[in-house]
């Protein structure tokens, strides 16, 4: 009798870790919890549905897309950066089609039309799984766009590019992707301050040339904000938070700063160069002190404003590492 009570006992405890085992087993086969909206989650698996917010409301995408159209240039970056090719984008505002520096990754990339005009019927034909846009540029075609596939739009084109781009990596399924270009480029500049040090004392003044018109730079422009987080000093009159001022030659004097970067929107016609000769050859501009100073620099507009995307931000920082004469 005492044997069949250790037998019995023995079989009950057997049969009780196997249905444990069972039940652990069973929500180990339940997928995991959806990544849900804007800024929380894991990130989704191939096959798992997500639910992004964004400008226009809320989209679903039942699986990471694979085929994706890129309605904005600093969204190609940002899809670039992230590891994705797209089918699809907006050509370069400066470049045939591409700007120069990504042009190497974007071979066999259908031009859809420009950041304002894209071409519906050939995103349409390119079957996309997802498409990114934003609301600023072309609000009014969003409910067509979105007939042809899942999109997700940013809201502004102006303000902090990393907001744009971590809803573009959220809206991929690469949010911990994302985490991690932003915690490099972050690291990067935190890196650029430890060493310019007193270097960044320097008041630094951003002027840009157009076919039409000039304009001072303030903090709420590419650049600006870069120079924000680096730790750069502006002139006094610059130091605000706003984009930009078109101004006359009688707002020269304003340009000026222990340091003067200047860059032209050149797209082919000869306009914004021309713009640009004439002002650097004015009376004002060669009374600035920064000029006598010989401490005026022309840039690249491209990198330091017109791309605006995660790449042009490192590029950025490759030349005030330069520019600081400190090693990366």
């Amino acid at each position: 009798m005492k044997r069949n009570r250790i037998a019995a006992t023995m079989l009950t405890a057997v049969i009780g870790a196997t249905v444990v085992l069972a039940g652990c087993a069973g929500k180990q086969e339940q997928p995991p919890a959806s990544s849900g909206s804007a800024g929380g989650g894991a990130a989704p698996s191939q096959s798992q549905s997500y639910t992004v917010k964004h400008a226009m409301g809320e989209t679903t995408l039942t699986k990471k897309p694979e085929r994706v159209v890129i309605l904005t240039n600093e969204g190609t970056e940002a899809l670039l950066a992230l590891g994705v090719k797209p089918v699809g984008a907006v050509k370069s505002w400066v470049g045939d089609p591409w700007y120069e520096h990504i042009k190497a990754d974007m071979q066999g990339v259908k031009n859809v039309g420009t950041e304002s005009q894209p071409n519906i019927e050939e995103i349409a034909a390119l079957k996309p799984d997802l498409i990114i846009g934003n609301k600023m540029r072309i609000e009014k075609v969003y409910d067509q766009l979105n007939k042809i596939a899942p999109t997700v739009y940013s809201a502004e084109l102006r303000g902090d590019w990393k907001v744009n781009f971590m809803l573009y990596a959220e809206a991929l399924g690469k949010k911990a992707e994302g985490e991690k270009v932003m915690a490099d480029f972050d690291k990067r500049v935190a890196d650029l301050k430890t060493k310019a040090g007193d270097k960044l004392k320097q008041k630094v003044s951003l002027v840009r040339f157009m076919a039409s018109t000039a304009r001072i730079y303030y903090n709420d422009t590419f650049a600006g904000i870069i120079f924000k987080q680096i730790g750069i000093a502006r002139p006094e009159k610059q130091n605000k938070d706003a984009f930009a001022d078109d101004v006359t030659k009688e707002r020269i004097p304003d340009m000026e700063g222990d340091v003067l970067f200047y860059f032209t929107y050149e797209t082919g016609d000869g306009k914004a160069s021309k713009m640009e000769e004439d002002w650097t050859k004015d009376p004002l501009w060669n009374n600035l002190n920064v000029v006598k100073n010989k401490k005026a620099f022309k840039v690249n507009d491209t990198i330091w404003n017109t791309a605006g995307g995660v790449k042009a931000a490192n590029l950025l920082l490759d030349e005030l590492y330069k520019f600081y004469e400190v090693s990366k």
